[in-house]
């Protein structure tokens, strides 16, 4: 870092490198930082207890005085989700979102009770300028409306930045502008940042219209119930699943959350219309099953989703019926394959059919592009250097090794992590330093304050449970008052292992008379207790269950 110099045009990203979320990119220049996007990603089994994972503020929290604007390129949680957050611990002056964004970032932020006045809506005609930076903005196809990429002009050169996207030449919504994204190309782009999403897959992504098609003809052959799964951030998919039931004479009842607030925000914005189509769950068990489209989350086999709930027969409001076919239209997030399996076989043992995405029927495409798509990106925006962003590690090199067969020079390509910094001097980058970057979890209202030392308990009592040690003590007269108790959650089952607790309440007892008889604090019997217990267990059993002493002094007269 010491290398580079004022007037340099630096580039690193918080998120979204080497992982697929989370995304959260920077530019800065002399005493101008512009943030795009702040998302989360979602903990996995390992991290017991945590609600979200959000990027490392620390950098953006010491260089706070020179942040100038935060750009939001779509509305996905992935890109909006960490905003909260982020208003939470650094001041951001002002945000740019384009209009579904802002309409959920608004929700989000009065869900968490913040006040925030500075938020714009911005469209492909903006231009927001800065000393040092000039940004302009070009439409983009996702699954979301209001999609966009974003120039950022700087003293040293353009740098453009896709965000998620596609090119789907029948798409649901408005069409990429490729016009302007030819112009842009033409005019000069020093680095170009691109969506890695789908770098592993060949050819072209399958367009939403086709989709569509294949939910009309499920719609037309079925007569009975039919319950959709699907991301409620999936704007096109849900409009055409609303246009669909119209056609079909079908109400829809919603079920979940964040289905209903994403499609509360389209309809007050006309990205869905029809509103008349929509009833209560109380309605819709009156309804008969040919008239009825249940709309739900738990594509992703949550456990506390919709789905999850119907499949398990433990929803209040919902019962399966024998003609229901339940409909997955979405793709497995990597890590949940198991959690949909588990779902599906228990819709399954409900006697239900189940129609899910494969070569015989798409029911689903994804919003990020293939590589002939990506192809294209390169060849309109025309870099001279490029970075991919937005992916595992195997997803960036792949997409790195498409730059290469678009004619970008191997030594053009840069390959980063989350930290890196590329220095733009003049038109020419350079990999220069690293900045603190990494995960931040999120516990409750609680930011980045779960330390290494508590998740590696959390784990622990996770795979080993918890032993507690209960005693009364006279410290004044020196006298352990009745029996210690030893008791257990998670680590074994009491009533098959009395040997081993009587054990351990002996000993327990033995360490709290030793100790108290040299008038030893509380805190060094606790010790004591957790040192040698600890042993003993790993000795008899291989666990290292968290051992927690409850040390309560009695105060008796002599």
């Amino acid at each position: 870092m010491n290398l580079i110099k004022n007037n340099d045009t630096l580039v690193y990203a918080l998120g979204g490198l080497g992982e697929v979320g989370k995304n959260m990119y920077c530019f800065e220049c002399g005493n101008e930082i512009i943030i795009t996007d702040v998302g989360i990603t979602f903990p996995t089994g390992d991290l017991p207890g945590v609600d979200y994972i959000i990027p490392d503020f620390t950098y953006l929290k010491k260089n706070e005085s020179k942040i100038k604007a935060l750009f939001i390129t779509h509305g996905h949680e992935d890109h909006i989700g960490g905003i909260p957050f982020l208003l939470s611990t650094v001041n951001i002056p002002v945000i740019y979102a384009p209009n579904q964004a802002v309409g959920l970032i608004r929700k989000k932020l009065e869900d968490r009770s913040i006040s925030y006045k500075n938020l714009y809506v911005y469209n492909e005609n903006t231009k927001v300028k800065f000393r040092n930076f000039t940004i302009e903005f070009f439409r983009t196809t996702h699954s979301i409306p209001d999609s966009h990429g974003i120039v950022i002009h700087s003293p040293n050169g353009t740098i453009v930045t896709t965000g998620d996207f596609k090119f789907d030449l029948t798409p649901i919504g408005p069409m990429a502008n490729l016009h302007k994204m030819a112009e842009i190309g033409k005019k000069g782009v020093t680095l170009l940042l691109s969506d890695s999403t789908n770098a592993l897959n060949e050819g072209m992504s399958t367009s939403e219209s086709k989709v569509d098609e294949t939910l009309s003809e499920i719609f037309l052959r079925h007569k009975g119930r039919i319950i959709i799964a699907t991301f409620a951030s999936n704007i096109y998919r849900l409009k055409h699943i609303v246009d669909t039931c119209k056609r079909n004479k079908r109400k829809i009842a919603i079920f979940g959350r964040s289905m209903e607030n994403n499609i509360e925000i389209s309809l007050k914005e006309g990205y869905i219309k029809h509103k008349e189509i929509f009833v209560s769950p109380e309605e819709a068990n009156k309804l008969a099953p040919n008239q009825v489209c249940l709309l739900c989350t738990g594509s992703q086999g949550e456990p506390l989703a919709a789905l999850s709930r119907i499949a398990n027969g433990s929803h209040r409001q919902i019962r399966l019926q024998s003609d229901d076919l339940v409909v997955f239209s979405s793709s497995a997030i990597p890590g949940n394959a198991l959690s949909i399996s588990k779902t599906i076989n228990k819709l399954y043992m409900q006697g239900v059919k189940v129609c899910s995405n494969t070569s015989l029927a798409d029911v689903h495409t994804s919003g990020h592009g293939n590589q002939e798509e990506l192809k294209l990106m390169l060849r309109l925006i025309k870099p001279k250097y490029f970075m991919p962003f937005h992916g595992e590690f195997r997803m960036l090199k792949s997409h790195a090794d498409v730059a290469i067969e678009c004619g970008i020079p191997k030594e053009n390509n840069f390959i980063l992590e989350n930290g890196d910094v590329l220095s733009i001097r003049k038109d020419k980058i350079q990999r220069k330093g690293h900045i603190q970057a990494g995960d931040a979890y999120v516990d409750g209202n609680r930011i980045g304050e779960i330390s290494a030392a508590v998740m590696r308990e959390r784990k622990n009592m996770s795979n080993d449970g918890i032993v507690v040690v209960i005693a009364n003590i006279d410290t004044k007269n020196k006298q352990l008052l009745g029996d210690v108790n030893v008791t257990t959650r998670g680590f074994v089952y009491v009533q098959e292992n009395y040997e081993l607790i009587n054990k351990l309440e002996n000993m327990s007892k033995k360490i709290i008379l030793n100790s108290i008889k040299t008038h030893v604090s509380f805190n060094e019997i606790k010790s004591n207790i957790i040192t040698d217990l600890s042993s003993y267990i790993y000795e008899v059993t291989g666990r290292r269950p968290i051992i927690s002493p409850v040390m309560m002094d009695i105060k008796r007269s002599a």
